[in-house]
Parts: structure tokens; C-alpha cells; sequence
């Protein structure tokens, strides 16, 4: 019950949890409003970089969800040229996460990664198309137990500024497991092949435990 009310830190709040600590201290020697917004910017610091556990399905024939958030795409689209994989068709689901998320991310199925892909770029609202193209973003190009190529897709927001990358070339990975997360808003795209899609836009998804599509 504790650890659903206070969750675990994910290692990369810990700096920013400090400061918030020493900024509260010391707008609180200003005056006491100012210390509670000191307050509440501690608490939302530590409420953006929960790492909570969740409870993954680990069925091959299903793929979950790689971010909390909101779907707000469903569509068929060529494959991420970044990747050469421009003239394949895919299946694409793109889930927004905004500051209140949970950012820590996870893979959709499990599988060995066979390529991670860092691109710099620049910083538009995550839920614009052109985001996909535009901002700083990180590729997870992992092969499924079926021989599928699954693409997971990290991308910055308007306000994210750094990406972080948890997982390793060739790393066998387990249905769910943590691959990485984003800093302060983003967007997280997943590519996919032989599944229907269970979803919908509009829909809130949960890392892990949101059934995304199904074989």
C-alpha cells in the first residue's frame, strides 16, 4: 500500500528532487507563501519521476503499451526512413505524455534490440505531427519472438530537453521491462507489423499494463 501512495524515484529525479528541496528552504526564509509553492513544486518533482512498479501481462501475442499517457494516433504509415525502413508499411500508435505522466518508458514486447538510434533535434509540442520528424528523439528498433520488427520511438516535447536511454544494442529484453524515459513532456510513437490494433484515439494508456494490439 506504501509503495502505491509513494512510489519509487527513478535515479534521474534525485538531482532535481535536491534542488527543489534547497529552492523551498530558501523562498520559505522570504516569506511562507512562497515557501508552499516551494512545496509543491517538490512534491510535483517527485510525482513527475515516479518509477512505479506494474503489473505486465508477458503474452507474446499481445503488445503493451511503452508510456502513460493519451492515444491520440492509430494509423498506417511508412516505417522511420531514419531506419531505412521507409518503404515498409507499418502500423503506428503515437501516445502523448504530458507533465502529470508518468515518463518512464518500457518496451512493448519482448525481444533482442537490434538497433538504438539517437537523433538531435528541436523541441515542438510533442502531440504535433511534425514532431515526429522534428524533435530530439531516440529509436528502439527490437525483434519480436515472431520475428517482427517492433520500432519504439522516444520523443521530446516542447519543454523536455534530455532523452535517456536505459538499454543496450543487442539486449534481451522482457515483455514491459524499463528502456528508458524523457524529461518534462514528450511522446512515445510504437511501430509495428502483424497486430490489430486494440485501441483507440483518445484513450489513456499505462506503461505496461495497456494492451496496445493484439496478433
Amino acid at each position: 500500500m506504501f509503495s502505491k501512495i509513494f512510489p519509487k524515484l527513478h535515479s534521474e529525479g534525485n538531482k532535481f528532487i535536491v534542488i527543489a528541496i534547497i529552492l523551498t528552504i530558501i523562498l520559505y526564509n522570504f516569506s511562507n507563501f512562497l515557501g508552499l509553492v516551494g512545496l509543491v513544486l517538490t512534491i510535483w518533482v517527485y510525482y513527475f519521476f515516479r518509477d512505479p512498479e506494474r503489473v505486465i501481462i508477458d503474452d507474446e501475442n499481445y503488445l503493451v503499451s511503452p508510456a502513460d499517457g493519451e492515444v491520440i494516433k492509430v494509423e498506417e504509415i511508412d516505417g522511420p526512413k531514419e531506419l531505412g525502413l521507409e518503404n515498409k508499411k507499418f502500423n503506428k500508435i503515437s501516445i502523448f505524455m504530458n507533465v502529470f505522466d508518468c515518463h518512464v518508458n518500457r518496451t512493448p514486447c519482448a525481444g533482442q534490440v537490434k538497433e538504438i538510434l539517437y537523433k538531435p533535434g528541436k523541441f515542438f509540442n510533442a502531440s504535433l505531427d511534425k514532431a515526429s520528424e522534428d524533435n530530439e528523439r531516440n529509436y528502439y528498433k527490437i525483434k519480436d519472438k515472431h520475428g517482427n520488427d517492433i520500432i519504439v520511438v522516444q520523443i521530446a516535447g516542447l519543454i523536455a530537453r534530455r532523452i535517456v536511454c536505459e538499454t543496450n544494442k543487442d539486449q534481451e529484453l522482457n515483455q514491459g521491462d524499463r528502456i528508458g524515459m524523457i524529461r518534462f513532456g514528450s511522446r512515445a510513437d510504437v511501430y509495428y507489423e502483424n497486430y490489430e490494433p486494440l485501441v483507440k484515439v483518445g484513450q489513456k494508456s499505462i506503461s505496461g499494463e495497456t494492451l496496445l494490439a493484439k496478433r
